[in-house]
């Protein structure tokens, strides 16, 4: 068993529910509190709800991420070219055990990881002192984000 963390967002419709049910679909084990928060990227647009979901899983990496595009198709989530836009649910896979993965169409840790307050902050509700490989513990990470000018 791999233990993965997951992030989970939404900014149209049912956000909270669609969070939810995705944390459900996925199997999280633990999920952390929701929190809004302003968008990322593309600014005109509705606010988010963001978690993290904690889950184990004996999928492989490639498997575990055509089950979370699965499971936001399922919620009503339509890809289009236009990226960070606002959406029903958006499933990242964060981390994968401990393991770090760069082919194409999948990178491990999520590559933004540590720039994005809303996704440390959920991270260390779950577990302060979890690693990032490559980069550290997520406590560290968010302090140095909160530092940040």
């Amino acid at each position: 068993m791999t233990r993965v963390f997951v992030g989970l967002g939404a900014n149209i419709g049912a956000r909270e529910r669609s969070i939810r049910s995705a944390a459900g679909l996925i199997g999280a084990r633990r999920l952390s509190s929701l929190r809004e928060t302003e968008p990322w990227g593309v600014l005109d647009q509705p606010p988010f709800l963001n978690a993290a979901a904690e889950l184990e899983t004996e999928l492989g990496v490639r498997e575990l991420l055509d089950r979370l595009l699965a499971i936001e198709r399922q919620l009503g989530r339509i890809r289009d070219a236009r990226r960070w836009g606002p959406r029903t649910i958006d499933l990242d896979l964060l981390l994968y055990g401990s393991e770090t993965i760069d082919v194409p169409g999948l990178t491990v840790p999520h590559p933004r990881l540590h720039e994005r307050r809303f996704v440390l902050e959920p991270l260390v509700e779950l577990e302060p002192e979890l690693v990032v490989p490559g980069r550290g513990s997520v406590s560290a990470l968010l302090a140095e984000l909160q530092s940040s000018p």
